[in-house]
């Protein structure tokens, strides 16, 4: 800013000389004057006239100007930052300031504001500089520019401009209060759908973490389940509503239950998918969520799953090789209209099985595959427990509280047992031929192995009749081929027929008077609990389980 000719009006000086005296009327003036000798003749007194009416800045007075601007301005000089002017708003905002005086003895409101600084910038650099927003302890919030003073009557000048953007500060401040209230609504809703404790299954090792995205970010759809079938075996899920708040969180909520009704019926993985794809389209077809849903047995080793356009299924083999579940995918959950279909991938004793939503691999600028591939690598050299394989993950894949999306993880552990361990858990199995022999021949195996198994007499009778009821009920209803197979865990011994008839029983009332129908009112009164499913290959499994007193 040059302040050549403004400095005429500050205080102690006089009144420039009158604007006719040379060297005082601009070039462009000078120009006009020209362009007005050569207008028409009667039209050259008037437009004489308005030319002498235009007004020149040094007409007017710069201390009037200031004095009456809203905005709080201040004129201060040399490297100390001596006041040479405040005008009225200035003084009505933080009190008259004596001419002379430093800044910093003087102005609190100066180094409430970071302006000390500021102006010694402005100094040095010869260019303005502007704070915005800062606030001073009575709780006034100003934007400030300082802009250097070049005049040969000032000294290292300083112009301060404070405009009072009070009432704007406090309104963002409401907006960010009111995002931050629906933000914690969101957050609450969603940690209160979640799983609060994970179901732990007799052979898996099962951990799970979510973090929503930083304060910046709106909570997802994220979420993860945990499910116990029967029969030793465990559906694992993973889902990410495609959204963002509580309407995103509550659609969530209702995939999360659906599922785990679905889970009940005991389902294949995409048969689940399927009736999943169509309660979100009636849910909001606005809202399209990705999903997989997996199912571990443990006597076949493997995970059965069914993707509706999820990442895939990561598993970290003993030796440290990194395994990707491949296709089958479907498409995302809503969309309608696809048959989805299920796959499978081996998980051994001492292998480890991660699942996830994209906030743990989507980057921007970044292909996904690239964040699919680090987290690979991070699994590779990832050991211990589940919970700590959780936390090394998010911490290698650059995941803090200030991420931009949210994260879910669930991490499972198949363990391979030694030694006493490993003596807690056995399985048997007889193929059964059908025929007149075929139910005391069940009945010799079943006692056999249970007194193998160190079972006490009581459980190991209960465990003989349940088997006997359940071949029983499959020679009569069944259809060959038919298995027998009986395991034990740490918790609880499950005994588990099978045939190739895909009728599945149901408990019913038997009459006084019938011969049949009570094989599955028995199991279902001895046994902690039973169930029935269909099997991929066509036929039916039937089960029932014995909680064990104490660990053997």
């Amino acid at each position: 800013m040059n302040f050549t000719r403004w400095s005429a009006r500050l205080p102690g000086t006089q009144r420039r000389a009158a604007r006719g005296t040379e060297g005082s009327v601009p070039a462009a003036r000078g120009e006009y004057g020209q362009q007005l000798e050569q207008l028409p003749e009667d039209t050259e007194g008037t437009a004489a006239d308005s030319a002498a009416e235009v007004p020149a800045l040094e007409d007017f007075s710069v201390r009037e100007l200031l004095g009456r601007l809203p905005g709080l301005v201040a004129l201060v000089y040399g490297p100390e930052h001596r006041i040479a002017y405040v005008n009225d708003a200035y003084a009505a905002a933080f009190g008259p300031r004596p001419a002379g005086a430093t800044v910093a003895d003087t102005c609190p409101e100066a180094e409430e504001l970071g302006l000390l600084p500021l102006m010694d910038q402005v100094l040095r650099s010869g260019k303005p500089r502007t704070v915005k927003s800062r606030r001073t302890q009575d709780g006034g919030s100003y934007t400030v520019t300082c802009l250097p003073v070049d005049s040969p009557h000032i000294e290292g000048g300083v112009l301060v401009h404070a405009a009072d953007v009070t009432d704007h500060a406090e309104a963002a401040e409401r907006l960010r209060a009111s995002e931050r209230r629906h933000r914690e609504t969101a957050v609450t809703l969603q940690r209160s759908l979640l799983p609060q404790e994970l179901e732990q299954p007799d052979d898996l090792r099962i951990a799970a973490t979510y973090q929503p995205g930083g304060t910046d970010a709106a909570v997802g759809g994220d979420w993860y389940d945990v499910i116990t079938l029967g029969a030793g075996r465990t559906a694992l899920v993973i889902g990410d509503v495609m959204g963002r708040g509580v309407r995103a969180a509550a659609v969530m909520g209702q995939l999360r239950t659906a599922v785990r009704a679905y889970a009940r019926l005991d389902l294949p993985p995409h048969e689940v998918l399927q009736l999943l794809d169509g309660l979100a389209a009636e849910i909001d077809a606005s809202q399209i969520a990705t999903c997989v849903y997996a199912i571990h047995d443990p006597s076949e080793g493997k995970l059965v799953y069914a993707s509706a356009g999820h990442l895939p299924i990561l598993v970290r083999d003993e030796d440290g090789t990194v395994r990707r579940a491949e296709d089958p995918t479907g498409p995302p959950l809503g969309t309608g209209g696809w048959l989805h279909a299920s796959g499978s991938i081996a998980l051994p004793p001492g292998s480890t099985a991660v699942l996830y939503t994209d906030g743990l691999v989507e980057r921007r600028r970044e292909d996904i595959d690239e964040g699919v591939e680090a987290l690979a690598r991070a699994l590779a050299g990832a050991s211990g427990t589940p919970q700590v394989v959780c936390d090394r993950l998010l911490r290698a894949l650059g995941v803090t509280a200030e991420h931009d999306d949210d994260v879910a993880v669930l991490v499972v552990q198949h363990p391979s047992r030694q030694g006493s361990d490993a003596e807690l858990f056995h399985n048997a199995a007889l193929e059964l031929l059908g025929g007149v022999e075929a139910a005391p021949r069940a009945r010799a195996f079943a006692s056999g192995v249970l007194s193998s198994w160190r079972f006490p007499v009581e459980l190991r009778d209960l465990g003989v009749l349940a088997t006997s009821e359940l071949v029983a009920n499959s020679l009569q209803h069944g259809t060959p081929p038919m298995r027998l197979r009986l395991r034990r865990t740490d918790r609880r011994l499950i005994i588990e027929v099978t045939d190739g008839d895909d009728h599945l029983p149901r408990r019913r009332r038997a009459e006084t008077e019938d011969e049949a129908g009570r094989g599955i009112s028995i199991i279902a009164t001895i046994a902690s609990s039973w169930g029935s499913r269909r099997t991929p290959g066509g036929g039916k499994a039937v089960w029932c389980e014995f909680a064990l007193p104490n660990k053997h």
